[in-house]
């Protein structure tokens, strides 16, 4: 039995004797909490979604089968050591028993009793779904649908246009996952000691992607994000004595391999280097709630899993596969998540991740003792930057071995991550980085506005400068009488305006409706129209295909292209008059919280009156970005913000987009948003006699 406490937001502090209390007392409450949540994300990682949501289920399930994501769970949870596994276990089977106490009843289950007119049991968690879930965080975080977005390019386009959207130019480019994090020396703060900060950005997701969790035992005292569903505090936590924070280092991490297959008795064979290899096949069926059930085969070359639909291609079969290093390796990084909770240095943060795998991470470390690390951790395969940019041909190239670990640097004044293209070649690991805006942003508010506490990161948090905004308004035309005057005051406002996305900005709006225009008018371009033929690669991958985001990322550069630049003055011009009658930016770029439910017919989500004006950009600091082109409502951005103060810890702010609890019903659903929006993160409460004493683990 263990200890909960409560805080004012209903953030869950829980106090055991020992780790492995801890860790099934954590794996009760975040079931309690996020019953629906975790259960979703557990049947993800098993291919068994549509078990539970029916139709809208299947396509995530087809790609789960393929990769093969809960086998690789089982692979590497049998491969821990004994305390690891022991530890990850004890999670399960407090999952377990808060699934029976709370975690079932949620409501999203009631609604799809309703919806489809029956009931599904649920089934108890085994003791690796933890890492199931772990994978299914980072099985599409990596840059591979990004290289087969540029396979998608070579084929339809021809080569030379695949590097045409990649680069680093100044405006934003793909890929556009990220997250903010900076460090500050002792000699930088008003305590003498070590200040980390940061936002990570993914998917705003109902509930949230993390959760602030508080974790104590007789070995150590931890307080940090959560993945729901796994042990620990794997990317953001503070243990009192050191402290870390992660961002993506968009490392070509997956090697993706054009598969050449025909078809022999009972199976398939694949053309290797070394001439035609069998293909391990797994047919298994997907049982669909409301549906037919579905036969699915998973095809595992020498290579790796074939994660596209197979299709007729020079007489075979063509299809694409990943050597993912998790799969590869039997490793999901679950090595880290005891080590971090015990870390009592910086040191001990930078050993701990030396287990990570993948997607590969830069980390910020710090310690009371002042030292502050920099490191970049996860597996990538030994590739030259030539040979991250397409997909290898099976036939030719043979699998890579594993890149040698780079040690961490020591930080002695500042450094700043913002998934930029590092200078030092060692990093550079990837092929195509977003743009260096936020990096230089960050980097130049921490010089100009020299802050000394947490409390003084709130402008940095809160900075609404777009990137993107400056090579966009060089395309503006000087007013000639071809611009109506409703043309040519969208013109005079964007040209007077000083780039901020604020919500209330008049300006801001004009931008943001003229760049939709623009990024339309460029995706409907001739030159465009073979990528709006279907794509080779299976309906799981279509956000990476969708022309208008793709365009969006590049589109200065695109307009430059010879085969766009002599219409791109009309595009332009074209697109100031379709935004004539724009409001404010926050009008229309409003907060799109995305729920599983809603893909549901007839189910509803509990998304009313979550979608609030928001300032910020894709691009901005202050990351609330959309597709632009297709819709202005931001559905990924900063999914917590997070400061650790290692003089006092309860000087440490943290925040999420909604709040602590899962339940829609909770009064801690969605009671940070308002606060989240405003960029004021919370002050961090560890003394226990501040708490809310709440039920204890283990009790009936």
């Amino acid at each position: 039995m263990a200890e909960v406490f409560r805080d004012d937001l209903g953030i869950p502090h829980i106090r055991a004797t020992d780790v492995r209390d801890l860790a099934e007392a954590q794996g009760e409450v975040t079931a309690r909490d996020r019953g629906w949540q975790i259960e979703v994300d557990r049947l993800r990682a098993a291919g068994r979604l549509s078990e539970l949501i029916g139709e809208a289920g299947v396509v995530w399930d087809v790609f789960a089968r393929r990769a093969r994501l809960d086998e690789t769970a089982r692979r590497a949870f049998d491969a821990l050591g004994e305390e690891d596994r022991a530890f990850v276990s004890a999670y399960a089977g407090g999952v377990r028993r808060g699934m029976d106490a709370a975690g079932s009843r949620a409501a999203e289950f009631r609604v799809l009793d309703e919806t489809f007119g029956d009931t599904r049991p649920l089934t108890a968690w085994d003791d690796h779904d933890p890492l199931g879930v772990l994978h299914v965080a980072h099985a599409l975080f990596s840059t591979f649908p990004h290289v087969l977005w540029r396979e998608r390019v070579a084929l339809a386009l021809g080569d030379e246009w695949a590097d045409l959207f990649a680069g680093d130019s100044g405006e934003e480019t793909t890929p556009t996952a990220g997250s903010n994090a900076w460090a500050l020396h002792g000699s930088r703060t008003a305590s003498g000691m070590p200040l980390l900060a940061g936002d990570p950005h993914r998917i705003f997701e109902l509930p949230g992607v993390y959760q602030q969790v508080r974790l104590a035992c007789d070995e150590f005292d931890v307080i940090g994000l959560a993945f729901p569903g796994v042990p620990g505090v794997p990317h953001f936590g503070h243990t009192g004595d050191a402290a870390w924070g992660i961002t993506n280092a968009i490392a070509h991490s997956v090697d993706v391999f054009e598969e050449r297959l025909r078809t022999v008795q009972g199976g398939y064979e694949a053309l290797g280097p070394r001439g035609w290899e069998p293909v391990e096949v797994l047919r298994s069926l997907i049982a669909v709630r409301g549906g037919d059930t579905i036969e699915v085969e998973s095809l595992e070359t020498a290579r790796g899993c074939i994660v596209t639909d197979p299709h007729p291609h020079d007489g075979g079969l063509r299809a694409w596969s990943i050597r993912h290093p998790a799969r590869t390796n039997a490793d999901l990084g679950a090595g880290a998540l005891l080590p971090l909770l015990r870390a009592r240095t910086a040191q001990d943060v930078i050993s701990a991740f030396g287990h990570w795998v993948d997607p590969v991470n830069r980390v910020l470390a710090a310690d009371r003792g002042g030292d502050v690390l920099s490191a970049t951790v996860g597996t990538v395969p030994r590739r030259e930057r030539d040979e991250r940019r397409r997909a290898h041909s099976a036939a030719s190239v043979a699998p890579a071995p594993d890149r040698d670990r780079v040690g961490a640097v020591v930080v002695r004044d500042v450094a700043v991550d913002a998934n930029e293209r590092p200078s030092a070649a060692a990093i550079d690991l990837g092929w195509a980085y977003p743009s260096s805006h936020r990096a230089s942003r960050i980097a130049r508010l921490l010089a100009d506005l020299a802050p000394r506490t947490p409390a003084d990161f709130e402008p940095i948090w809160g900075d609404t400068a777009s990137g993107s905004t400056a090579p966009l308004r060089a395309l503006l035309p000087s007013p000639d009488a071809s611009l109506s005057p409703a043309a040519v005051r969208v013109r005079d406002l964007i040209t007077a305006w000083e780039g901020r996305m604020d919500a209330g900005s008049e300006a801001a709006g004009a931008f943001g409706a003229w760049r939709d225009a623009l990024v339309q008018e460029a995706a409907a371009h001739p030159a465009m129209a073979p990528l709006r033929e279907p794509h080779p690669f299976g309906a799981v991958f279509d956000p990476w295909m969708g022309v208008e985001g793709q365009v969006a990322a590049v589109l200065p550069r695109l307009l430059q292209h010879p085969a766009l630049r002599d219409d791109a003055p009309a595009l332009v011009r074209r697109a100031l008059e379709r935004a004539a009658d724009a409001g404010t930016w926050g009008s229309t770029h409003r907060m799109l919280p995305t729920h599983v439910l809603a893909d549901v017919p007839r189910a509803t989500a509990p998304v009313a009156g979550l979608d609030i004006e928001l300032s910020g950009d894709g691009d901005a600091v202050r990351c609330t970005g959309s597709t632009p082109g297709l819709t202005d409502r931001a559905w990924r951005g900063s999914v917590a913000r997070w400061a650790w103060d290692l003089a006092d810890r309860e000087q440490s702010l943290w925040s999420v987009p909604f709040g602590a609890a899962g339940a829609p019903d909770s009064p801690h659903f969605s009671d940070q948003l308002r606060d989240w929006a405003a960029v004021h993160p919370t002050r961090v409460v560890t003394d226990w006699a501040a708490l809310h004493a709440d039920t204890p683990t283990g009790a009936s």
